[in-house]
């Protein structure tokens, strides 16, 4: 077999090599391959390693020389907000004032404010908007994202945030796979009749299924937002309808959200900040990923997830960006993987095996992205670096030079490349 493109004379490839979920002491393994290259055929990565690649040339092959730069599988960021209108800037100042994030949410802002300015926008001006973000995301290394609603709270406008999700699937190089969370918050009008609105939830979940617009469903279980009761009769009646089921467990308070996310089967729990150690035992006798969002934590400064806990009691972990305009307002996901290696204590291979065979398995990906292996999609990131921990030496910047997805470049020497 011949290839269409090679990549050749890479000092290192760094990729991960076991079978997900991986945990605990293994997440510090990954596969070193010293002047290496990989082979591409049709999308599809066909060989890779130390040795002989120009077995695998013809006169159609393409060359890539990498000039000595090394190389990682393409990055995936598995919990965003991607689509959304407008910013949240004027709340900046209260949150350095310390003005708590649910007061905000209490009083018409946060997540409410978002809301009303994007169900005042129109889904063209949510595209672009979007569109843009996942090039900057793109820009740093990032081949799949998981992207949220949670903007519309109501049919009309949940179903015009995943359409648009659709549409960036369709539309741009990055893999979107899409999550419904109608339960994001209560919307003004079902402010005295959150049950009402949680029905509303499930019957929206029929339309949501039939349109095929959403892979998963995700629930905010968070005082003031909602209980452990609430999620549990969502997130059940979203398994029986065979979603895949996730949840943002644990973030301000403590109330045994990831506990019930093990019992429900999520696949993952997110935010974590304020787990008990009751719950971490838990997680660690599951397949559910704790997935990680330090930016979050950066921006609110508030408490950082305690990864190294997590890691050292045998649980699997992930690390997400969670692009959103209210707390973590940044698409550049190599400086969240920084503050996964800085303040979570997370070595260079940990956060390697967090943000990409881990995010790919709980994402239900990991048999065709998350690592460099032969029979997976040639999804590719060339970095600017000496070794994997100059990416994490040296913050704050871009480290990529390019991208591959699906074999074909989307970046090269830093610049977007589109197809004509």
């Amino acid at each position: 077999m011949t290839a269409d493109l090679i990549i050749h004379n890479i000092k290192t490839i760094y990729t991960p090599y076991l079978s997900p979920p991986v945990r605990g002491s293994m997440m510090n393994s990954i596969h070193e391959i010293h002047n290496a290259f990989i082979a591409i055929k049709d999308g599809v990565i066909i060989d890779f390693g130390a040795g002989d690649y120009q077995k695998y040339e013809s006169e159609d092959t393409i060359f890539h020389d990498a000039h000595q730069q090394i190389v990682l599988p393409g990055l995936i960021d598995s919990h965003t907000h991607l689509v959304h209108a407008g910013s949240r800037e004027d709340e900046y100042k209260m949150l350095q004032n310390g003005v708590p994030y649910l007061d905000i949410l209490k009083n018409g802002g946060g997540i409410l404010g978002t809301v009303e300015k994007t169900r005042n926008a129109s889904i063209d001006s949510l595209y672009e908007k979007a569109y843009h973000s996942l090039d900057e995301m793109m820009l740093h290394g990032v081949t799949a994202i998981e992207s949220k609603s949670g903007y519309g709270l109501s049919l009309e406008h949940e179903t015009k945030q995943l359409l648009v999700n659709q549409m960036l699937n369709t539309n741009h190089p990055v893999q979107v796979l899409s999550t419904y969370m109608g339960a994001h918050a209560v919307p003004k009008e079902y402010t005295h009749d959150k049950a009402r609105y949680i029905e509303n939830i499930k019957k929206d979940l029929t339309r949501i299924q039939e349109l095929s617009l959403a892979d998963a469903v995700d629930v905010f279980c968070e005082t003031g937002v909602f209980s452990i009761e609430e999620t549990r009769n969502i997130l059940t009646h979203a398994k029986n309808m065979g979603f895949r089921i996730k949840m943002h467990a644990d973030e301000i308070h403590s109330l045994g959200g990831t506990g019930l996310g093990v019992e429900l089967g999520c696949s993952s729990v997110d935010h974590l900040m304020a787990i008990s150690n009751e719950d971490i035992k838990k997680l660690a006798q599951s397949h559910t990923i704790a997935n990680l969002l330090p930016g979050t934590s950066f921006y609110l400064n508030k408490d950082y997830a305690n990864a190294r806990h997590m890691i050292d009691s045998n649980v699997a972990v992930s690390i997400s960006g969670d692009y959103n305009p209210g707390s973590c307002p940044t698409e550049n996901f190599q400086l969240i993987m920084q503050l996964a290696s800085n303040k979570l204590k997370m070595t260079p291979e940990e956060v390697l095996n967090a943000v990409t065979i881990n995010a790919a398995y709980h994402l239900g990906l990991d048999n065709q992205i998350g690592s460099i292996e032969v029979g997976k999609k040639a999804n590719i990131v060339v970095m600017r670096a000496p070794n994997l921990s100059y990416i994490f030496y040296h913050f704050g910047v871009n480290h990529t030079k390019d991208v591959i997805i699906n074999g074909k470049f989307v970046v090269k020497n830093r610049q977007i490349v589109r197809e004509i």
